[in-house]
């Protein structure tokens, strides 16, 4: 069974730094693209970042420099180091897969299986 689970998330203070993990069973991770998305109350779901089965990674705007997107196929994970939080980082993280071996975060890009999610708030 095809399966995606996030961890790592909680609260943390601005300025703080969290990893989140996302283990995978039920398919070859090193055949595909993995995402990472995330949903702040009220708002609409935005791609964060992916990696493609090369190692080539794509970083939304807003956490370039911040954020960094990992993959180990032998233990089935991908990570998302994020450093230097902020408030408008609070949402819940989802991991996904990717439909190709590439990724992107642009909108329509299909991926065809999701996690759960793990929440995120960044807070004083």
């Amino acid at each position: 069974q095809l399966q995606l689970v996030e961890s790592g998330g909680g609260l943390v203070q601005p300025g703080g730094s969290l990893r989140l993990s996302c283990i995978v069973s039920g398919f070859s991770l090193d055949r595909y693209g993995i995402g990472w998305f995330r949903q702040a109350p009220g708002k609409e779901r935005e791609g964060v970042s992916c990696i493609s089965i090369i190692g080539s990674t794509v970083y939304a705007d807003s956490v370039k420099g911040r954020f960094t997107i990992s993959r180990d196929n032998m233990k089935n994970m991908v990570y998302l180091q994020m450093n230097s939080l902020k408030p408008e980082d609070t949402a819940v993280y989802y991991c996904a897969k990717s439909r190709f071996s590439s990724c992107s975060i642009s909108s329509g890009f299909p991926y065809n299986s999701w996690g759960q999610g793990t929440q995120v708030t960044v807070s004083s």
